[in-house]
């Protein structure tokens, strides 16, 4: 390792549907984080790794922050708390559109932070002027003095690069955590389950996709292909009905879908099997939330 090599963890945090899972994959070169319009999409901490010569930094995406309603969402809220812990740089993202003071009492902890904050306003492409960006900027210098401010798109990539070298500014000098080689923590079993997600989010509405978890049940892989099967987790038999389809033709869609995503992202053929339980109430069930991964 070269002197003064620099390594360190940046955790991503704010409210739901703000761009942080974007802005965590354009950082990171990949795709890991699940991205759609619906808010709470990301329910699990994600870990993406960047390495370079000079430095390796550990990005983590975080579920938007909310006030709970069930177990599940306490865990989420968890995890998001967790992340100002152990953080060696704070990304807070939020975007022109959301009042400041939602989850004030989240933002008041981000205000104690003693490492480097650093507020990201996401979304600047929506606004006409830059006087709607110097009012949207005073705000959040008011309500986060300490922070640095950095407005930002990142859906056409704007002023990501010039975060990402404060970013490497920032960290501490310091060992690696991981190998070289590693894009994440996670292990293959938990890309498929949140490519599978995906597409449920994507292909049905209301509640529906919140009431859903996803189980890989066998991942057997070989040189050229992977054989999964998966259990799709509903709540009740009305859901697993509607995420079935008349003839099993939704179902079908679904797994027609994530298979060309997870084909993608390992670069194998995939033979892909999907079957749909019920468990009552599985977001309030302890035991459950545990064997999901929700609970340590």
């Amino acid at each position: 390792m070269q002197p003064h090599f620099k390594s360190g963890f940046v955790n991503i945090v704010g409210n739901p549907n703000v761009g942080k899972s974007t802005l965590m994959n354009i950082l990171v070169g990949e795709r890991l984080s699940i991205i759609t319009s619906k808010a709470q999409t990301t329910r699990h901490r994600i870990t993406g790794i960047v390495n370079d010569p000079g430095y390796q930094i550990v990005y983590s995406d975080t579920p938007g922050v909310l006030k709970p309603k069930y177990k599940l969402q306490e865990s989420m809220l968890g995890f998001s708390e967790e992340a100002l812990i152990d953080a060696d740089v704070l990304l807070y993202v939020t975007d022109v559109v959301e009042d400041p003071s939602k989850n004030i009492d989240f933002l008041t902890k981000v205000a104690k932070e003693k490492v480097p904050v650093l507020v990201v306003i996401n979304k600047i492409d929506l606004l006409k002027g830059n006087a709607d960006l110097n009012a949207i900027a005073d705000r959040w210098h008011s309500m986060l003095p300490q922070a640095e401010l950095f407005p930002t798109s990142a859906l056409e990539r704007f002023n990501v690069d010039n975060l990402q070298r404060r970013i490497v500014e920032l960290l501490p000098e310091g060992e690696p955590y991981f190998g070289t080689d590693a894009l994440t923590d996670k292990p293959a079993r938990f890309f498929v389950t949140e490519i599978i997600r995906e597409k449920i989010l994507l292909n049905y509405d209301k509640e529906v996709p919140y009431s859903v978890e996803v189980i890989v049940e066998k991942f057997d892989e070989k040189d050229t292909s992977i054989h999964i099967m998966a259990v799709i987790y509903v709540e009740r038999d009305s859901q697993k009905g509607i995420i079935i389809g008349r003839g099993g033709e939704r179902l079908k869609r679904v797994g027609a879908d994530a298979r060309r995503d997870i084909e993608r992202f390992f670069g194998k053929r995939v033979f892909l099997e999907l079957f749909v339980k019920v468990e009552p109430d599985w977001r309030n069930r302890e035991g459950l939330l545990r064997r999901f991964g929700y609970i340590e």
